[in-house]
């Protein structure tokens, strides 16, 4: 009994020695590092940019012709079917010639009058001439015959003049086309009667092909692409190209180049008038319509774009994007960005080249963090 009690309590001692032991024993807490998030990153490199921009613009006629009379008078025929294709020097009208061919007439007999005169004021002057050496006659005879054969060959030059007049107006009567084009509506039936210098015209010509298409931009964007070719950021490019957005989103098949750039500035606007000229052979384009252009500016060299997707906004606006640095973390830039280029942000200030950009997984990264770099795919970078 006592070697059992013994026992016992050495036992005790010892689940008492444990607990003590236990006790004065500090454990401390082992913090492991966070984990790398794997995100999609874009590299940045530098290429030559093309810079284009959107611009607003209506179609003109390449040329446009309104048909008047030229002289006054009855309509007697219209001589071309509405919204036909007609050639220059085609018969439009035919206006009542008859009293421009009796004008006519009563020239070319007013005309055959002068040159009998002028017959006789010639051989008169050649027999006084003969008398005049010989002293048969006075010299103020002579004199006045050379004044009578002067005065022939005056009436004989207006007496043409008016030939040529009546004749001009005589074939005025036969009013023709001075273009080639389309012709619009006629204004006028047969039975009206039109005048010379009207003020309403009889029908309109129109060439279509090629068609002008008209845009405007801002003097503000002109002045900053300017400013920037002559610091060598851009290169002007050899022949300006201008494609051509439809009402229903497609791009007009056929591409345009830029003529010229209108001199002045439109003081209600603040725009400046730029002219393209596209090919129209299927006559697609109807002048007055309504267009968008996207027109090639020039060139911008050794630059950096930067994908959409990777570029947000802080409350203030300013552009900022998540980039990794060489030891693997996380780091917000602050970024200067210019225009739209596709999908991406043409760079100003704030990435360099090599610059890794994330693009997907920006929702699990924050600035600090580490972060493991992947190429994002092609397919979703250009999404």
């Amino acid at each position: 009994m006592l070697s059992v009690s013994r026992y016992g309590a050495i036992f005790a001692l010892g689940i008492m020695g444990l607990a003590l032991s236990a006790c004065d024993t500090k454990t401390t807490p082992v913090v492991s590092a966070p984990a790398a998030v794997e995100v999609g990153v874009i590299t940045l490199s530098a290429a030559d940019v093309p810079l284009q921009v959107d611009l607003p613009g209506r179609t003109t006629a390449y040329r446009k012709a309104e048909v008047r009379p030229q002289v006054t008078g009855i309509i007697q025929k219209r001589l071309f079917d509405e919204g036909a294709d007609i050639k220059a020097g085609t018969p439009l009208y035919q206006i009542d010639p008859a009293t421009y061919q009796a004008a006519h007439n009563s020239a070319k007999a007013e005309l055959a009058r002068a040159d009998a005169n002028l017959v006789a004021a010639v051989a008169r002057e050649s027999r006084y001439k003969n008398l005049s050496t010989m002293k048969a006659i006075s010299q103020q005879d002579y004199d006045d015959a050379q004044a009578t054969l002067g005065q022939a060959k005056a009436n004989v030059a207006a007496a043409k003049a008016a030939v040529e007049s009546a004749l001009i107006n005589l074939k005025y009567t036969n009013v023709l086309a001075p273009i080639d084009g389309v012709i619009s509506k006629s204004s006028v039936t047969e039975g009206a009667l039109v005048s010379a210098g009207q003020a309403d015209v009889l029908a309109n010509i129109m060439q279509l092909d090629p068609i002008y298409v008209d845009v405007s931009q801002s003097v503000e964007e002109l002045l900053q692409l300017r400013r920037e070719m002559l610091k060598g950021d851009v290169a002007k490019t050899e022949s300006a190209k201008v494609r051509l957005l439809l009402d229903d989103g497609s791009v007009y098949e056929h591409e345009g180049s830029l003529q010229f750039a209108e001199v002045g500035v439109n003081e209600s606007t603040g725009t400046v008038v730029l002219r393209a000229q596209f090919p129209n052979p299927d006559r697609l384009l109807l002048p007055g319509m309504f267009v968008r252009t996207q027109l090639d500016e020039g060139v911008r060299t050794n630059s950096l774009l930067a994908p959409q997707r990777g570029v947000t906004r802080d409350r203030l606006g300013n552009a900022t994007a998540l980039v990794i640095n060489k030891e693997g973390i996380v780091e917000q830039r602050q970024l200067k960005t210019g225009r739209a280029v596709g999908d991406q942000w043409l760079v100003l200030e704030g990435l360099a080249v090599g610059d890794q950009v994330i693009v997907e997984g920006l929702q699990k990264v924050k600035p600090g963090a580490p972060a493991k770099a992947v190429t994002a795919t092609a397919s979703k970078a250009g999404e």
